[in-house]
């Protein structure tokens, strides 16, 4: 059995919560990926706040 299936099994009352797999889990830890993110973030809210100053 997996486990994801054990934790499902063991707990009824959030049998309907969902568990990552394993490329969210890597993708959630990835320091190079959240950088990534974090830079692609900080380019549209800069993108934003020029439309809106222009």
């Amino acid at each position: 059995m997996r486990q994801e299936e054990v934790n499902f099994a063991l707990n009824d009352k959030f049998n309907t919560s969902m568990i990552p797999g394993r490329f969210a889990r890597m993708m959630r830890t990835c320091k190079i990926w959240q950088f990534i993110r974090f830079v692609i973030i900080n380019i549209k809210m800069i993108i934003v706040v020029r439309k809106s100053h222009g």
